[in-house]
């Protein structure tokens, strides 16, 4: 009687792993983000910096399946992917001095860096754990690891379909970002008024 379980298994394990459905969520990214530009409004800052990946976040890559939208399909997240678009956005670019990726050499009297401590999505939404430092004229003045979680999509992804889970998972995962974004921003300032 095992045996014909685990064969049953492995034969649907087979059939399933055929079947699987591909989804790309950072794809169309910059492109959801276009489509949304202006929907969040970050804290103006003055600060000028140049930022970089860390290069595990560069090649993140995190999937799962949903019951509410079929096993079949699977969802594959590129965080670092999403992250560089989210920051060459028109709404971050507009709440920094100035803000550029490190191109060779630094342009910039600051320098941020982002780390991925983790990513998942679960319970119908991002968590994303992410470490950001900001060094000044070669010192770094903040190092702290954020939390957030996205907004819940359980209603789009169980009425939507797979049809509207790459839309629930760019927006739970840019809310989690801007979040993010949002204290760190916060957080600069009140760095930079203490002089740190």
């Amino acid at each position: 009687m095992n045996k014909i379980h685990l064969i049953t298994a492995l034969l649907c394990a087979g059939l399933m792993a055929g079947c699987t459905i591909k989804h790309p969520v950072a794809k169309d990214y910059p492109q959801y983000l276009a489509n949304n530009k202006g929907e969040v409004v970050l804290p103006k800052s003055t600060l000028e910096a140049d930022y970089e990946i860390a290069t595990g976040t560069e090649t993140h890559r995190y999937e799962f399946r949903a019951a509410t939208v079929g096993y079949a399909h699977l969802w594959i997240v590129e965080f670092g992917q999403m992250l560089d678009a989210t920051l060459k956005s028109d709404d971050v670019q507009a709440s920094f001095g100035k803000l550029s990726k490190v191109n060779g050499t630094q342009q910039n009297p600051g320098l941020l860096r982002f780390n991925l401590e983790n990513y998942e999505f679960k319970d119908h939404m991002a968590h994303v754990t992410l470490n950001i430092s900001l060094e000044q004229n070669g010192k770094t003045v903040l190092n702290k690891t954020y939390h957030a979680k996205g907004k819940s999509q359980g209603g789009k992804m169980f009425f939507g379909g797979p049809f509207a889970m790459k839309n629930a998972t760019q927006q739970s995962t840019k809310f989690a970002i801007d979040e993010i974004l949002r204290d760190f921003i916060n957080d600069s300032k009140v760095a930079a008024v203490a002089g740190i």
